[in-house]
């Protein structure tokens, strides 16, 4: 099995996300633990998964240098995982699916992690069917329930406009020493708007460009989004950068997702661009010394943004509590506004399918106006509150 999963690794490897790279070698780390064959001379658990995950199972990495207990916990896993062929007993196939249902600690993991590691695995084991080590996934006839995923997002999640440019000008307010200049505060305020008025995700509005905005000097405009840049982590990325560049979501290299840009956000990327200019390669947002943004940069500043913003209890509540809410925001107000779903899909760069799985509660919060709409073209009176 461990020689198994290390072909698996680098057959996936070429064409594969560097996220998805780090969730393949996640998820085969996890199999593995439920395939050992013996418990003699077993290093510990976290020690064979950081040897696993940082090297074994990470194409670029594995030849390279290695700490001691590293390469002793390659070599004891050389010679101690079952033969790939024992997939084909139903035990050994619901034990492995148990394990992709816990955390390292014992504790059972997220619903949405194990969707995605018995996603892989079922992939895995295709790989094996076709390269004739298995005469069949076992997968197909194990009955198993995984833990429920809560898809839909929450509507307390969802800020209003209101909120929304009292955040937006906490971002702006932010000093370090008393100096803006020492700050990413100010260098973020029109990110963290795209995000709100054009539904971008993170990734996206970090490359969004100034050769990508069609902007008037006010009023409605239009941002061209045709790349993002995901942090995965240097060690999974072709260009050993945390972020990695690629085309959209679901969509090939070089197509363009053409999204609305809101005067405000016209305005706040106007102002931008007069404050801060951009990267040489035309990047709007960028560190203090030019570089990409960091996580956690965007994830400070904005904590600082709702500390400051915000109520207490506001604050300790669930309320755009991450950047991405400000995306679901976004959304859930086109929504609101009566833009159809279609459209609303298409401007989000989601198939309709995801769009009504995610936003099914916003959705359904438009019964009323939409009985009220039919009732007009039908003639009929107004419904009485």
């Amino acid at each position: 099995w461990f020689a198994f999963a290390q072909e698996y690794i680098d057959m996936k490897w070429p064409r594969a996300a560097a996220k998805s790279r780090a969730g393949n070698a996640d998820t085969m780390a996890t199999a593995t633990l439920a395939m050992l064959t013996s418990a003699r001379g077993k290093p510990e658990d976290k020690v064979l998964r950081r040897a696993m995950t940082g090297w074994a199972f990470n194409t670029k990495r594995r030849t390279g240098d290695k700490p001691r207990d590293v390469e002793k916990a390659l070599r004891w896993l050389d010679g101690n995982t079952l033969p790939v062929s024992r997939l084909e007993d139903p035990a050994v196939v619901r034990r492995v699916l148990e394990q992709l249902a816990l955390r390292m600690d014992g504790k059972p993991a997220g619903a949405k992690t194990v969707a995605r590691k018995r996603a892989v695995l079922y992939n895995a084991l295709e790989y094996a069917v076709e390269r004739r080590l298995l005469r069949v996934n076992g997968l197909r006839d194990i009955k198993w329930t995984a833990p429920k995923e809560v898809k839909a997002i929450a509507k307390r999640v969802v800020i209003n406009p209101e909120q929304a440019r009292r955040l937006l000008a906490a971002v702006g307010e932010q000093r370090v020493d008393g100096q803006p200049r020492r700050s990413s505060g100010p260098m973020l305020v029109a990110f963290f708007g795209a995000m709100y008025y054009s539904g971008l995700r993170p990734e996206e509005a970090a490359m969004l460009r100034k050769q990508d905005l069609q902007l008037p000097s006010s009023g409605w405009g239009e941002l061209l989004i045709s790349e993002t840049a995901p942090t995965a982590g240097a060690a999974w990325t072709d260009s050993g950068k945390r972020r990695d560049r690629r085309q959209l979501k679901q969509r090939g290299e070089g197509e363009i997702r053409h999204v609305p840009c809101p005067p405000p956000l016209t305005e706040l990327l106007h102002a931008h661009i007069e404050r801060h200019g951009t990267a040489g390669d035309g990047r709007l947002f960028r560190n203090l010394v030019g570089g990409d943004i960091a996580e956690s940069t965007v994830a400070r500043v904005w904590d600082k943004a709702r500390r400051a913003a915000l109520s207490e209890a506001e604050y300790a509540s669930v309320l755009g509590k991450r950047p991405y809410d400000l995306r679901h925001a976004c959304v859930s107000t086109w929504l609101a506004a009566g833009v159809p779903s279609t459209q609303v899909a298409e401007w989000a760069g989601h198939s309709v399918a995801i769009l009504h799985q995610i936003y099914a509660k916003v959705i359904a919060g438009q019964e009323d106006a939409a009985r009220e709409r039919i009732n007009r073209v039908l003639g009929l009176p107004r419904e009485l509150d």
